[in-house]
C-alpha cells in the first residue's frame, strides 16, 4: 500500500495552538482559582467538546487534534502543544496508544494539581484492546462525562452543583442517539456492511450490523500495513458482488487502496457512509455527530442514499 496521504497543516495548527497555550498559561498563572475557570485540554476534539459541555462557563478548553486532514495515529506534538498540555488542570485523552504523546508531555511536566482522565483506563480496557476508537461506543462518553464532572467538582468545589446539572443535561441529550441505534437494530438486524478501518466499528456493533470486512484487513489499513492481495480481492468482492448493503469509509485518512475501494463501492451502487476520527466542525457537538452517523447509516440501508461527508 502506498504511503498514506496526510495533509499537514503544521504551520496553521502550530500557530493556533501556540495562541491557545499562551492563553492557557496566562490563565493558569494569573489565578484561575480567583475566576473559577479551569484550564482544560481534550486530546481529541470530541473529548474537548464534552469537557466544554460539562464545564460550561467555568472551563477554558483547548482541543489538540481537530484537523480533519490529519491522521491522529501519526500526530506529532509540537512545543506549543506541550505548553498547552502542561498548563492544563484537567486533561482527557483516549489511551490505547492513540495519543501517547499526551502521556509523554504529562510525564515531562508533572503537576500536583492536574487531573488526567485516560479513557482506556476509565473503562478498564487492557492494552491489547484492538480498536482504539472508543468514542463511537455508546458506553464511553457517559462514563467520560461523569469523570469530568467529578474532577471539575474536585478542582472547583464551589461549582459542583453546576457541573452535576450539566452532566444531567448531557446524559439526557444522548437519548436520541441511543434511540436511533435501538431503532436501527430492531428494523435492520444483522445488516451486512463493509469497512475500511475500525473507526466506526463500535457504533456498527451497537446498531446490530454484521461487518463482513475481516478485522485483520481493517487493522492493516489502520496501521499503514500493505494489504495482502487476498484481502484486496475479498473487499472488492464484497462490494462488486453486493454482499454488503453499506460501505463505511474513513474520510479522515485516505490512500490509493482505500480510494480504490471507495470507487468500487460507487460503481457497484453500494451506498457509502463516511466516519471520522475527530469530530467534524463546525456544526456538530458530540451528540449530534453520533446521531448524524446513525441517521446516515439508516438512509444508506433504507434508501440507498450515500452520506460520504457529514
Amino acid at each position: 500500500m502506498p504511503v498514506r496521504k496526510i495533509a499537514a497543516a503544521a504551520v496553521a495548527l502550530g500557530a493556533g495552538l501556540l495562541a491557545a497555550a499562551c492563553s492557557a498559561s496566562s490563565a493558569s498563572s494569573t489565578g484561575t482559582a480567583a475566576t473559577g475557570v479551569v484550564v482544560a485540554v481534550g486530546a481529541e476534539n470530541e473529548y474537548a467538546n464534552v469537557i466544554a459541555q460539562i464545564g460550561g462557563k467555568y472551563v477554558r478548553v483547548t482541543a489538540i487534534e481537530s484537523n480533519p486532514n490529519t491522521d491522529p495515529h501519526t500526530f506529532e506534538a509540537s512545543a506549543s502543544v506541550s505548553e498547552t498540555v502542561s498548563a492544563a488542570e484537567l486533561v482527557v485523552q483516549n489511551g490505547l496508544g492513540y495519543d501517547d504523546f499526551m502521556t509523554s508531555i504529562e510525564n515531562a511536566a508533572p503537576s500536583s494539581v492536574r487531573k488526567v482522565i485516560n479513557v482506556q483506563h476509565l473503562l478498564g480496557l487492557p492494552d491489547s484492546t484492538p480498536n482504539p476508537h472508543l468514542w463511537y461506543s455508546p458506553a464511553t462518553m457517559p462514563a467520560v462525562a461523569r469523570a469530568i464532572a467529578s474532577d471539575l467538582s474536585s478542582l472547583r468545589p464551589a461549582h459542583a452543583a453546576y457541573f452535576r446539572a450539566n452532566l444531567t443535561r448531557f446524559d439526557a441529550s444522548l437519548r436520541p442517539w441511543l434511540a436511533a441505534l435501538a431503532a436501527f437494530r430492531a428494523s435492520y438486524p444483522g445488516t451486512p456492511v463493509a469497512t475500511t478501518e475500525p473507526v466506526g466499528d463500535y457504533m456498527l456493533q451497537a446498531a446490530g450490523t454484521s461487518n463482513l470486512t475481516p478485522f485483520g484487513l481493517q487493522a492493516d489499513i489502520m496501521n499503514g500495513v500493505d494489504l495482502a492481495p487476498q484481502y484486496v480481492t475479498l473487499e472488492d468482492n464484497l462490494l462488486r458482488q453486493h454482499k454488503v448493503r453499506v460501505f463505511v469509509y474513513n474520510q479522515q485518512v485516505v490512500d490509493s487502496v482505500t480510494a480504490s475501494f471507495l470507487a468500487t463501492a460507487q460503481r457497484s451502487g453500494i451506498p457509502v457512509v463516511g466516519v471520522y476520527e475527530t469530530m467534524p466542525t463546525p456544526g456538530y457537538d458530540y451528540q449530534s455527530w453520533m446521531l448524524a452517523e446513525v441517521q446516515a447509516l439508516r438512509k444508506a440501508v433504507a434508501g440507498k442514499v450515500s452520506t460520504e461527508r457529514l
